[in-house]
């Protein structure tokens, strides 16, 4: 079974941390093969911050196989405000060598297994007490497998209710795939 195979989705599970923070596994038992597939998940309704967080990094995942098809779950996620030519730059740029990095974000994938994730796909999205502190953003933020810090996602509310991506750290370096490594 590939990364990508079929569509569907289980509940999300919440787990409230100390100082009123809380953590959500967005959990989806197989992945999306289709632009199309991706809208059609439970969580593109995007009515829910956590959810667009995680989908931001599922997006991610099909640029090294399908550039196009990426783009346009950005572009999706992006809403109202769509990818400009240097957002498209930039992330051709992060994809040049190092294409494990938004597999990363998915709970089991670190760099002894080469990023591979467990399943089913969760990626896991906190917020802390400054999340919401800037009226409509919410600034949630993503453990990747292969940093030490957890990256942040940045959602802004439309008037239409839904959470878009605004902005994204998540294509930034993290530890290499040992089987990448020259020196293990």
């Amino acid at each position: 079974m590939g990364l990508f195979d079929n569509i569907g989705t289980n509940a999300n599970n919440t787990a409230r941390t100390s100082g009123g923070s809380r953590s959500v596994n967005v959990v989806f038992s197989q992945l999306p093969e289709t632009v199309e597939q991706f809208k059609a998940l439970p969580q593109a309704s995007l009515t829910d911050p956590f959810n667009t967080a995680a989908l931001t990094v599922l997006a991610f995942c099909f640029y090294p196989q399908d550039k196009d098809a990426s783009l346009a779950m950005i572009e999706y996620l992006k809403g109202p405000a769509a990818l400009s030519a240097y957002d498209k730059s930039f992330i051709a740029d992060r994809f040049r060598d190092a294409d494990y990095v938004p597999r990363s974000y998915f709970n089991g994938a670190v760099p002894q297994n080469d990023y591979l994730p467990s399943q089913p796909y969760t990626v896991t999205v906190s917020e802390n007490p400054y999340s919401y502190q800037n009226e409509g953003y919410a600034k949630l933020f993503i453990r990747s497998g292969g940093a030490d810090s957890p990256r942040d996602v940045v959602l802004r509310k439309a008037k239409d209710g839904r959470w878009y991506l605004w902005e994204q750290h998540i294509l930034v370096g993290i530890r290499q795939p040992e089987s990448a490594n020259p020196w293990a």
